[in-house]
């Protein structure tokens, strides 16, 4: 399959790039850029579409969450063709599909490139898509036939200068131009819960009616409008927590022997599963809007989108402040019911996602072996044989894979349950990760600036 990659390279040439620096930037550097490109996001998510309907612009907010988006506005499908380009060939060539040695440099360049080939054509597929077919939980954006091409052109063009931020960032910033996105988008609609002014009709921001609520001495008022912002902490704090455990397998590395450690962390899949799970019940959502005219059909979409959905007390507070507010009534006891579904269903389906990923994205026992023993490292004790370093691999990995999973999807379900009325309980889950390892790379930049020894241990020129 490498010939076909090969047949690639008269186009994958043609195609813009964001050149690494010669020398690794310093860290004020890094942080200006990554800052550049975060405020050209915040930029673009302000400009609306020309010629689009603006009745027809919803809001939906765990679809822009888990996309950046902002829809009716530039970033409309945000990094939705990005990621999906890498989820595609990601899983083609882990799963064999494809057979490409990425450890080869020039396998793994026309790779990144291809990525990006694919991701300037989805963009322009998802942006006919979004218009033509309808948006999860939204329905159709309305462009008059004679605008339909040029507004497809406007939402591809955005997408394609996220790619071109995201690359970027990661050569000349700090992390990943997709997290800093997502973390960016997510906090901004935190803050503007949190913080933003009283607007004409007297509707404020959660610390504004808190401090209302104390001055009128209504103390637990204030304490209902305060735990969506304590569950924000908490959750930050367990990703945090959960970030550092991990499993040390003993290895033996090279001829000589010498040991060394393979870590596998408790978040094995990161947050993988969740974003899977979220897409399809985003599609689960679409599908039920769709067969509203059909019989039977409808009623089986009808139910698992009511299984699929997180409960909203009153269409906008969570359940958590719903069930502190009112008790226990008919309505919330549903409520909670719902909820209960929702959980079971989230952890199902993320471990179902979980156990797919790792084996589809080549992270898998059999494949890490594999790789371990290309590298020439073995277990301790046992002779060298990828097939032995399974077998102790099998020990932790599915194990891991499981644990992980189950806690991720725990974690954005009761996020769901409890933040859900300042933000969205998967985003608060994803930015918490993002920000966790955005903190490791800026510790790991200043440690390389203050000693520049260690820029060739970690790689850097």
């Amino acid at each position: 399959m490498t010939s076909f990659f090969e047949r690639l390279d008269p186009i994958l040439k043609l195609l813009p790039e964001v050149h690494r620096p010669t020398t690794a930037p310093p860290l004020m550097q890094k942080l200006l850029f990554s800052g550049l490109a975060l405020l050209l996001f915040f930029v673009m998510g302000q400009i609306e579409l020309i010629g689009l309907s603006g009745s027809s612009i919803q809001q939906v907010e765990a679809l822009q969450t888990i996309l950046a988006s902002d829809i009716g506005s530039l970033i409309t499908v945000g990094i939705g063709p990005i990621v999906l380009a890498s989820i595609v060939l990601q899983l083609l060539v882990g799963g064999g599909l494809i057979q490409l040695d990425l450890s080869i440099p020039e396998n793994k360049a026309r790779f990144t490139a291809t990525q990006k080939l694919l991701a300037i054509i989805l963009s322009f597929f998802e942006g006919a898509a979004f218009l033509g077919f309808g948006i999860p939980g939204v329905g159709f954006l309305s462009a008059s036939p004679g605008m339909f091409i040029f507004v497809v052109l406007q939402i591809a063009l955005g997408s394609i200068i996220l790619l071109y931020l995201d690359e970027l960032v990661s050569k000349w910033g700090i992390g990943s131009g997709i997290g800093l996105f997502i973390a960016g988008g997510v906090a901004q609609g935190f803050f503007w819960q949190v913080f933003r002014p009283a607007d004409q009709f007297g509707s404020a921001g959660r610390i504004f009616t808190i401090a209302q609520s104390l001055l009128e001495g209504n103390a637990y008022s204030a304490f209902v409008g305060f735990v969506p912002i304590l569950f924000v902490i908490l959750i930050f704090l367990a990703v945090v927590f959960a970030e550092g455990m991990h499993v040390n397998i003993p290895i033996a590395m090279g001829q000589s022997g010498a040991g060394g450690r393979y870590p596998v962390k408790f978040l094995y899949v990161s947050n993988m599963p969740v974003i899977l799970a979220a897409a399809l019940f985003a599609n689960i959502h679409l599908w039920s809007t769709l067969t509203a005219g059909i019989p039977y059909v409808n009623t089986i979409f009808s139910g698992l989108s009511w299984a699929t959905t997180s409960p909203r007390v009153g269409g906008s507070f969570s359940l958590l402040e719903g069930l502190l507010t009112l008790g226990i009534t008919s309505t919330t006891a549903m409520e909670v019911a719902q909820a209960i579904v929702y959980l079971v269903v989230l952890v199902i389906t993320c471990i179902i996602f979980g156990k797919f990923w790792i084996e589809l994205g080549g992270q898998g026992s059999k494949a890490v072996s594999e790789q371990l023993d290309k590298s020439g490292m073995s277990i301790p004790g046992f002779r060298r044989d990828p097939r032995i370093m399974q077998k102790v691999l099998d020990r932790y990995i599915p194990q891991v894979t499981v644990m992980g999973s189950i806690f991720v999807a725990l974690l954005a379900g009761l996020s769901d349950i409890t933040v859900a009325s300042l933000v969205s309980g998967t985003g608060v889950l994803l930015t918490c990760g993002i920000v966790y390892r955005l903190y490791e790379e800026l510790a790991k930049a200043q440690l390389m600036d203050m000693h520049p020894a260690l820029k060739g241990f970690f790689g850097e020129k």
